[in-house]
């Protein structure tokens, strides 16, 4: 008897932890659906009322995730790294740039799950180290400049996160404004630079891209990286 009691109180509990975070995912959805269009950010109109915003960070704090739910936990960090990066930029808004703010990935703190972490600690200690072989989410991690693929108007979520990877990772590689190609000559994002790591893991940058590519690119292209713009992704 004591056994079943215990059994009883653990699924009790996961199920208050399954039921905060669903109702985190759908709460993320009308979020984004509500204020991003077109791969922009409506910045004016969450300052002017950030109660939804504040909301899902109060969610963020308080959430209890584990990383054995892996889709679950992907999902959840990956909302969490944009929110928090609209949170930062609202701190500050208006801005022309999140390079604008001091200390804007590495040294501003929010509580995520209990812990304090930067956006830098969400990305690069959190979902790039437990998950080295997903390159996928430089694609859906968006930093809030115009250089990064465009965010999306709806959350990622664990029942979709595998079709939502490979969709904003084909749409960003099939674009010509990301991938640049002239000829023999390709320029593709400072991203592949920065994170070269991710993207060679199996392979060369020009095989990375041709996975996801339509119209593939030759193995003897000459690849550059050109500047990134960090330009405020903003509805304006």
């Amino acid at each position: 008897m004591k056994n079943i009691f215990i059994v009883l109180i653990v699924l009790t509990v996961q199920l208050g932890y399954a039921n905060q975070n669903d109702s985190f995912f759908k709460k993320a959805d009308q979020f984004f659906s509500t204020f991003v269009k077109n791969g922009k950010v409506d910045y004016k109109a969450i300052q002017s009322d950030p109660s939804s915003l504040n909301e899902l960070v109060g969610l963020i704090e308080s959430a209890e995730v584990n990383s054995s739910q892996v889709l679950g936990y992907q999902a959840f960090y990956i909302n969490t790294y944009n929110l928090l990066v609209i949170k930062g930029v609202i701190a500050n808004y208006p801005i022309n740039s999140p390079l604008d703010i001091g200390g804007f990935f590495d040294k501003t703190k929010y509580i995520v799950a209990g812990n304090k972490l930067t956006l830098n600690d969400i990305e690069n200690k959190i979902l790039r180290a437990e998950f080295p072989e997903e390159a996928r989410f430089h694609f859906v991690l968006v930093c809030a400049g115009l250089g990064c693929p465009p965010i999306i108007d709806e959350a990622y979520k664990p029942s979709k996160l595998t079709e939502q990877l490979q969709r904003q990772t084909e749409l960003a590689i099939n674009d010509p404004n990301f991938i640049k190609v002239k000829g023999n000559k390709v320029q593709i994002s400072q991203i592949f630079e920065w994170y070269k790591k991710d993207f060679t893991q199996k392979g060369s940058e020009i095989e990375f891209i041709n996975k996801y590519r339509e119209e593939k690119l030759p193995q003897g292209a000459k690849l550059s990286y050109y500047p990134y713009d960090w330009k405020l992704n903003d509805i304006k």
